[in-house]
């Protein structure tokens, strides 16, 4: 295939024969859509950190209302999700391997497939806006080609699509589901373990890593309140928290930033799983004083806001700390204003310059791969391996080594993580407890399930494990210990 454009023909007047050339026409919604794709792509950015400035950078330029924003919005994060059965479609439309294809080619493709496949625009309009984008961005020559490739999977549907591209279920259920639900098998085979039982139970989970996630504000206590921000929304746009007490579900989507309260840092945006995990910190009972709180892993700071909000309730002090400088500084922002004292730092959690014993309540809400959370950045399960799990290990084990030193004997430490993943999660703890790689800590589990009155599905505990098909939250892990000597 020639991917140059050729020559343009003369116009029909007698010298040339032919059609006109005629200029492709700039579709800024579709243009933005592939701007952003190709960020993720080329930068390892992730999408929820790029198209908001391309989103705002288009409003301000005038001509690109709500609607272009919804459009947008859905033609990256559906592209994004469903990358991996669409390009197990596109693969079977061409006569090369897929990897031979340019990325830019690629994502004007999955754009097209999803138009197709995963929207309702119709079959003509979604072939012909991807081809003059396609022009727009490509090129006349490789215009051709999207043409050809998208004219065959229009042919048809997702249900007979898939049918011929993912194996039979009894063949090869692993793979079945990893085109049909787009996940990398080794990710549908490490949640299958974490969440256990048949089909059913799977599939839902895949199919809610696929669903747009609900966007969520926390009321933090002392300084907002759910009845606030439910007034703000109107009856219309606002749903109450199905778990927890300070929690809002933003009925019709919208622009969180608007309200006064999230501008005023009274109110912020937060998962409800997240809130959960500081809640249950915070109500874990303990004997004694109670005056110092700690989060070792601060940023960007949505539990460390909360957690200072419930901490001042009490006349307790949050020292928030955080590695990264720069993620420090968010940790600052969101904790500003808070009504009790407080203090942020960037330190190392694992060679902390706190002593030993200084705090009554640690959270310890570690790095990890993030599998918990592929709803709102879908293509993370595109960039994890296996291999990266190695890495987060003796990070998490070390974090929460130094989060049991920092308690005093008959504190709480709150083990969290956004993945269900089990080498992130219970066998982390269990190994610290035991000593492997290590010596052993003295420690008892706590029953976190009593700290999320109201919640089902939680499992046999002590720990509890958040699930998005069961909770509608991200994948959040939690794990409490009390240390006894």
């Amino acid at each position: 295939m020639n991917d140059q454009p050729r020559s343009r023909p003369r116009n029909s007047d007698g010298k040339g024969g032919g059609k006109p050339y005629r200029r492709p026409k700039k579709d800024p919604v579709r243009i933005l859509a592939f701007e952003a794709l190709r960020a993720v792509d080329e930068r390892d950015a992730y999408a929820n950190l790029v198209l908001p400035p391309l989103l705002r950078k288009a409003r301000e330029g005038g001509n690109f209302d709500g609607r272009d924003a919804a459009l947008a919005t859905e033609l990256v994060y559906g592209t994004l999700r469903r990358q991996g059965t669409y390009d197990a479609i596109i693969a079977a439309c061409i006569d090369r391997p897929l990897r031979e294809v340019d990325p830019p080619v690629l994502d004007v493709l999955a754009l097209g497939a999803h138009q197709l496949l995963g929207t309702r625009i119709p079959s003509h309009a979604a072939v012909s806006a991807s081809v003059e984008l396609a022009r727009v961005v490509l090129g006349d020559g490789r215009a051709r080609f999207v043409n050809a490739v998208l004219r065959k999977i229009a042919a048809q549907d997702l249900d007979g699509w898939l049918e011929k591209v993912a194996p039979p279920y009894d063949d090869d259920a692993e793979d079945h589901l990893a085109i049909v639900h787009s996940h990398p098998r080794w990710v549908v085979s490490a949640l299958w373990d974490a969440l256990g039982g048949g089909r059913a139970g799977i599939e839902d989970l895949l199919e809610a890593d696929n669903e747009r996630p609900e966007v969520t504000l926390v009321a933090r206590p002392g300084r907002s309140t759910t009845d606030e921000l439910m007034d703000a929304l109107g009856e219309e746009g606002a749903l109450p928290g199905r778990w927890s007490p300070y929690a809002v579900r933003m009925a019709e989507g919208g622009e969180p930033g608007a309200l006064e309260a999230v501008k005023d840092g009274r109110a912020g945006v937060q998962d409800e799983g997240s809130q959960l995990v500081a809640v249950a910190l915070a109500n874990a009972p303990i004997e004694g004083r109670d005056e110092r709180w700690l989060d070792g892993c601060a940023g960007p700071g949505g539990k460390a806001a909360l957690l200072a909000a419930l901490a001042a309730r009490r006349g307790a002090a949050l020292l928030a700390s955080e590695k990264q400088p720069h993620r420090a500084r968010l940790v600052e922002r969101a904790l500003a204003g808070n009504p009790g004292p407080y203090q942020v730092i960037a330190a190392d959690g694992t060679r902390p310059p706190w002593r030993e014993g200084s705090f009554d309540r640690v959270l310890m809400d570690v790095p990890c791969s993030g599998l918990g959370a592929l709803r709102r950045r879908p293509e993370a399960r595109w960039r994890r391996r296996p291999e990266d799990l190695e890495g987060f290990a003796p990070l998490q084990r070390g974090l929460l080594r130094e989060a049991l030193s920092a308690v005093r004997v008959g504190g709480v430490v709150g083990y969290a993580t956004c993945s269900p993943h089990l080498a992130e999660t219970r066998i982390v703890v269990e190994d610290v407890l035991k000593g492997r790689g290590g010596a052993p800590v003295e420690a008892e589990w706590i029953d976190v399930r009593p700290l999320m009155p109201g919640v089902a599905g939680l499992g046999e505990g002590p720990d509890v494990q958040l699930w998005p098909h069961l909770h509608g939250t991200d994948a959040m892990y939690l794990a409490l210990l009390r240390r006894t000597a």
